[in-house]
């Protein structure tokens, strides 16, 4: 098959092989440490037959963390370790971007030593647990920012974007989505604030504003995405003026010549039902740069997306947990692997059910 999927597009100043991006997926392979190691290499080198590779998120400091034995880059050792897998991408022909991640409320006390999270406000998720270094704990309540911390914060993604940059990175993306920090300033389900980053849409962006302006002062702009959820409920998310928030968000970003918008547009894990979906044509209506449709989409979608002008590009997740080769398994219409089993999925195994996956038969 040799749709629109397949075509070269050209993403700036970087030319991409193809409109098939691999979508960043937590995966839990850097160890107690969170050190980027060979195995890590491996996983990215190959999946680099994807037009664009974007990097599961990346905690840009120890407050930032979340999520057991995921990725750092705010050490020197860290960013080293990253040198791994650029090093092993490029070598293939592709290119990576790093996503820049911090959890939010989306963490515990368990992985900073009995300190709270910190989020925009004191608002816990209300339901579910969380895997801590201590096994699973409900939600906390976390503790929140004071104004006078926020550029501390807004400086770590700076510096984590030096640091990305130095170890020969294309670009990075910003996790804006999922309920994760930025994701969580910006919507008024979890921010209340009464200061200059809260009690409206324009003062709810402001975090995220700062955080661009940040990151864009080291990197051009158009080597800098940004990754939006606003149909997603996932960690507790979903507000009543969604629509108005993201469309407003959007609009803003398409000033800064950005890389990308990238958008979790399907609904494949879930909406909040709090009024229609947004969609990637509505987006386009405000945001006028390249767009990366994410979350369900198959080949045959994924082409008619393209095809229609919504999206320039569609991002893959969980297909290419065991389907290392999925560009080429649609290329060819070869049958895709079974599943990986929701156990491989963040699972800390080093290479089984990370790198172990066969490439089709055929081939």
């Amino acid at each position: 098959m040799n749709g629109v999927l397949f075509q070269p597009f050209r993403l700036h100043d970087l030319t991409l092989r193809n409109r098939i991006v691999l979508a960043p997926m937590t995966r839990a392979r850097a160890g107690a440490a969170r050190l980027p190691n060979r195995v890590m290499a491996e996983y990215y080198a190959q999946r680099s037959s994807a037009g664009l590779l974007i990097t599961e998120g990346v905690t840009i400091s120890e407050e930032a963390n979340g999520w057991n034995e995921s990725p750092g880059i705010y050490t020197d050792e860290m960013a080293v370790g990253w040198k791994l897998t650029t090093d092993a991408v490029h070598d293939k022909g592709g290119v990576i971007f790093l996503q820049l991640w911090h959890t939010g409320r989306a963490s515990h006390s368990g992985f900073h030593g009995g300190d709270p999270a910190v989020a925009p406000s004191a608002i816990r998720i209300s339901d579910g647990e969380i895997h801590t270094p201590n096994g699973k704990q409900p939600h906390e309540v976390p503790r929140a920012l004071e104004t006078s911390e926020i550029p501390r914060v807004v400086d770590d993604y700076r510096r984590a974007a030096e640091r990305a940059k130095r170890v020969g990175f294309d670009g990075v993306e910003l996790h804006s989505a999922n309920g994760y920090l930025i994701d969580e300033f910006l919507q008024s389900k979890t921010n209340d604030r009464t200061d200059q980053y809260g009690g409206s849409v324009e003062n709810r962006y402001r975090f995220l504003k700062e955080v661009v302006e940040a990151v864009t002062s080291v990197w051009p702009a158009h080597r800098v995405g940004v990754h939006l959820s606003p149909n997603s409920p996932f960690n507790g998310m979903g507000a009543p003026d969604y629509r108005e928030q993201f469309t407003y968000v959007a609009g803003q970003l398409d000033g800064f010549g950005l890389a990308y918008l990238h958008v979790v547009d399907g609904l494949a894990f879930g909406f909040h039902n709090l009024g229609e979906p947004m969609t990637l044509a509505e987006f386009r209506k405000v945001f006028h740069g390249p767009l990366i449709g994410n979350c369900g989409y198959t080949n045959e979608t994924a082409e008619k997306a393209i095809a229609a002008g919504d999206a320039d590009l569609i991002s893959f997740g969980r297909p290419f947990i065991s389907n290392p080769d999925l560009v080429e398994r649609f290329r060819n219409d070869w049958p895709l692997a079974d599943a990986a089993p929701m156990s491989d999925w963040s699972a800390s195994t080093g290479a089984k059910g990370y790198t172990d996956f066969p490439i089709h038969a055929s081939k």
